[in-house]
């Protein structure tokens, strides 16, 4: 190949990741940390980040702010330390404008919150795998949780791969927090539903049978123990709509937190 084809030749998309977030504490899982920073250090260095993260649900769909503003420390009952955290990464204006172009319509209006600082299901990733804070990020809120719905709109969003974008949604492959009480130590043995739902997870995303995620609070098993609520599972249709049709994911974080299943995945 000649440099003259290479120049030419069109470059892969940025990939698209689901990960599984964790908790403020993640920042003292030496294991969970270094295999964030190493995924991170696998790619190529994104020109933005665009995250949906579990802990924002607002309708119509809103862009957080595009000027560094401080974190939404949205949790309770930790050490003060972790209300200390500080992650200044840029705002991303030209990504906001990019995005409300790619979505606005009669039908699908978009708000901004210009206030709204990353929660931790942003931030708290994003300082282990871009500690540096020098990669623009623009945080979008899910204006639904009905899995087609996410889905049908991150396929609206797909072109951004394109232009260097790392889209990111962060959830978590199982949670159910009542029930982690009953796990002692970050690598105990899972309970029977999160390790099924998390077995299940992993067939049906190598399968690729998309309708069949979709549709799993039918299908899957365990599927309300697994997420009596389904906002840390939602994040993946973003993940799924973002991505290059029938693409397989690859895991490439796997295992259990007090019981919880962290599977996080790449889409290339």
């Amino acid at each position: 190949m000649t440099l003259e084809d290479a120049m030419a030749a069109p470059t892969a998309p940025t990939p698209v990741l689901y990960l599984s977030h964790g908790a403020p504490p993640l920042a003292d899982d030496a294991t969970w940390t270094r295999q964030l920073a190493e995924w991170s250090g696998s790619l190529a260095k994104p020109k933005a980040v665009l995250v949906v993260s579990a802990h924002w649900e607002e309708a119509p769909l809103t862009l957080g702010a595009t000027t560094t503003v401080p974190l939404i420390y949205d949790f309770g009952g930790f050490p003060e330390r972790y209300y200390q955290v500080k992650y200044a990464a840029p705002g991303a204006p030209a990504l906001a404008e990019k995005v409300r172009k790619l979505l606005h319509s009669p039908k699908t209006p978009v708000h901004s919150a210009p206030e709204r600082g990353l929660d931790h299901g942003a931030y708290v990733p994003l300082v282990e795998m871009f500690p540096d804070a020098d990669v623009p990020v623009l945080q979008v809120s899910m204006p639904s949780l009905d899995p087609r719905e996410l889905f049908d709109v991150a396929r609206k969003l797909a072109p951004l791969r394109d232009e260097g974008v790392l889209i990111i949604g962060s959830g978590f492959f199982t949670h159910n927090l009542s029930a982690m009480r009953y796990v002692r130590s970050t690598d105990g043995t899972p309970p029977g539903w999160s390790s099924e739902f998390d077995h299940w997870g992993d067939e049906v995303l190598r399968s690729g049978d998309i309708d069949t995620l979709l549709d799993f609070q039918r299908k899957a098993p365990a599927a309300t123990l697994a997420h009596p609520r389904i906002e840390h599972f939602a994040p993946l249709f973003v993940s799924l709509g973002a991505s290059t049709e029938g693409t397989r994911p690859e895991t490439v974080i796997d295992g259990f937190w007090y019981g919880l299943a962290k599977r996080s995945l790449q889409f290339s």
